[in-house]
């Protein structure tokens, strides 16, 4: 199965090829890319920037669109018809639930049928399960005693409330009548509710940290560990997210951009897996910054197969190895000079990263005086070193 590589990459790819500092060759070796695909991927730039006649992405990507909304329209006019005599009686979401499952099996998406319909696909799959849950009607009777309860004394919050049940014979906990308060909105009237995120602090970890300062691996995509920096341009700042691989401190995949995102952390790390191709279980470290926290970073480490893991806060030892690679980054690049334009920057990044780190110049004394992929090379199996 083909690599298939993010658009930031291709496009250093092809910023780096067409400033001819390199050769072809040389520039598929750095980043680590067939001939053919620099060659394909310049053809396509060329084309999208109207030096040559074809198809641009842009235009290939907008009659993807237009089919995929076409398709999309026609889907949701029938459930439309189908569901016309439900919505005209405007009956309750779980009376429409049975269409729901009667169109699924016809292949129409349940997410859309359930937006289209107005109810969550979390609500049909509840009903999926248990049509009449024996605790959805004791969470009923529990919510109208605590109403009641509320009503006698406004200032009693939720753990007062739990008190008047457990007295009047209800055995329940108080993590439960918090939720039912929570849900129904049954607070204390002594409490002004709203204050929560006026001061910002660090979210929780979502990952156990797996790495515990042991900046070493045995063998290539064993340990990955990422950071995001900022460095100011004329036009603005620049942030750059970078993965390092603990066997050979080589720089596996990165992503540049105007805005730290977690589309930015996003980008890096699945072009790390794109460019490596893990076989086993890679255990990709990070602070607890929000980017590295996001649900869709942790999405693509679920579906590659990834393990996350998360230093403490405000702790810069517990990511000591990104640290050390930004100190690089500082000195041999982002304080050389004053930079007029975020594309400047880019550029120098890109070039010191692929041709001068990785490849070329910057030999490290705790290889052996060897570049990253020089040690890969040389010590790292051959399948790991062809996944590279």
């Amino acid at each position: 199965m083909p690599k298939k590589f993010p658009p930031e990459f291709k496009r250093d790819v092809v910023t780096v090829a067409r400033r001819g500092d390199l050769s072809v060759p040389e520039v598929a070796v750095d980043f680590g890319v067939s001939e053919e695909s620099v060659r394909r991927w310049v053809r396509q730039a060329d084309i999208d920037d109207g030096v040559k006649d074809g198809q641009t992405t842009t235009e290939a990507t907008e009659l993807v669109a237009l089919r995929r909304d076409k398709r999309r329209l026609e889907m949701e006019n029938e459930i439309l018809r189908r569901a016309g005599g439900l919505l005209r009686r405007e009956l309750a979401p779980k009376m429409s639930f049975p269409l729901v499952r009667d169109l699924a099996a016809e292949g129409f998406p349940v997410r859309l049928t359930c937006g289209v319909l107005g109810f969550t696909t979390q609500a049909y799959y509840s009903w999926l399960a248990d049509p009449v849950s024996d605790r959805d009607l004791a969470d009923a009777y529990l919510t109208n005693a605590l109403i009641d309860a509320h009503v006698d004394d406004p200032a009693f919050g939720y753990r007062f409330l739990a008190d008047e049940l457990e007295r009047a014979g209800v055995s329940v906990g108080e993590r439960r009548v918090w939720r039912l308060c929570s849900q129904q909105k049954i607070w204390s009237t002594t409490v002004r509710k709203g204050r929560r995120g006026s001061g910002k602090k660090p979210g929780p970890a979502v990952h156990d940290d797996h790495v515990q300062r042991n900046f070493t691996a045995t063998d290539p995509n064993r340990v990955w560990v990422t950071d995001i920096t900022e460095h100011p341009t004329g036009q603005g700042k620049v942030y750059c997210c970078a993965i390092k691989d603990l066997f050979a401190n080589r720089i596996v995949g990165y992503a540049i951009g105007a805005r730290m995102t977690a589309d930015l952390a996003v980008t890096a790390l699945r072009a790390a897996i794109a460019r490596r191709q893990p076989e086993r279980v890679v255990v990709v470290h990070a602070d607890r910054g929000s980017q590295f926290r996001a649900r869709s970073f942790r999405a693509v480490l679920v579906a590659a197969g990834l393990q996350g893991s998360m230093g403490r806060v405000a702790s810069a030892g517990d990511n000591a190895a990104m640290e050390s690679f930004w100190a690089l980054l500082q000195k041999n690049v982002l304080d050389r000079q004053t930079w007029r334009t975020r594309e400047e920057l880019h550029y120098a990044i890109v070039f010191w990263i692929e041709h001068t780190y990785n490849h070329r110049r910057r030999r490290q004394r705790g290889l052996g005086k060897l570049t990253p992929v020089e040690f890969e090379l040389a010590f790292a199996p051959h399948a790991a070193v062809t996944a590279a």
